[in-house]
């Protein structure tokens, strides 16, 4: 039945992508830049619904409060394509650094240059992330917000993490608040597969870290306040349902979490 599921589930997603882009588009590409983010975010909200319909994946939300109002940067862990859309909503006018080929592939990356994405060559140095920085603090001058996943790329539930300094420098660049989010869609969309688990899960919103600090001391509170979260959300996660598969960087986290419980208890 999982397996039924996740390909109905599959079609009618990237149908739902596919046609809502192709019909809305000459809407879209008419209206105010900020007023055509309701088109992604109305698709945002339909694939979380048509997961919830199809494959029966909910979530729910802790934090809401702790969004800032105006600019700052939005830091959640990434295991899934999912946290790449799904909290859209939730953000005023979010704006992405995103990697330069993405901006042409037909109809998105259309999309994204009509919201003012920020492009970038991963291996640039130099003059060319200066001119990023620079695009970056243009658009968070009019109030919107930076979504950067501090780790770069999507990490299975559990993984060791390996974070980028890259935000610490971008946390003392830009003089804003960051707000880092703990969550485990990867255990409901992996990465690398198209099956797709039912289940329920918590997003958590923690509190910003305000700007000021030292870029080395952010960097390890970031670490620390977001990882502690990220633990406490895979036992709750895997514990609340308990026939999703755990794969073996989340049954290997769980466990050497209950050694440092018994470690810290003798």
């Amino acid at each position: 039945m999982i397996t039924v599921r996740s390909i109905l589930f599959n079609t009618i997603f990237y149908a739902n992508l596919i046609i809502r882009m192709i019909v809305l588009t000459p809407i879209y590409f008419f209206m105010p830049r900020k007023a055509a983010y309701a088109i992604p975010k109305a698709w945002a909200k339909s694939s979380v619904w048509l997961m919830e319909r199809i494959v029966g994946t909910t979530f729910e939300i802790e934090g809401l409060e702790n969004i800032p109002k105006g600019s700052f940067i939005f830091a959640p862990k990434h295991q899934s394509f999912w946290d790449t859309f799904a909290l859209l909503p939730y953000l005023d006018d979010p704006v992405y650094i995103l990697k330069r080929e993405l901006m042409w592939i037909p109809l998105f990356g259309w999309y994204a240059k009509k919201q003012r994405m920020i492009p970038v060559d991963r291996g640039a140095r130099g003059k060319v992330m200066f001119e990023v920085l620079k695009r970056t603090k243009e658009e968070l001058a009019g109030g919107r917000q930076l979504i950067i996943y501090p780790e770069g790329t999507r990490r299975p539930p559990g993984a060791e993490p390996i974070y980028k300094y890259g935000i610490a420098r971008m946390y003392r660049d830009l003089n804003i608040p960051v707000v880092a989010v703990a969550m485990h869609p990867g255990l409901f969309w992996p990465r690398r597969t198209f099956r797709k688990y039912p289940g329920h899960f918590t997003v958590r919103i923690l509190p910003p870290i305000q700007p000021g600090m030292d870029p080395d001391a952010f960097f390890a509170r970031l670490i620390e306040e977001t990882e502690k979260a990220s633990d406490e959300l895979l036992a709750k996660t895997i514990a609340d349902n308990p026939g999703l598969p755990v794969p073996p960087t989340a049954a290997q986290r769980l466990a050497d979490i209950d050694k440092a419980k018994v470690a810290a208890a003798v």
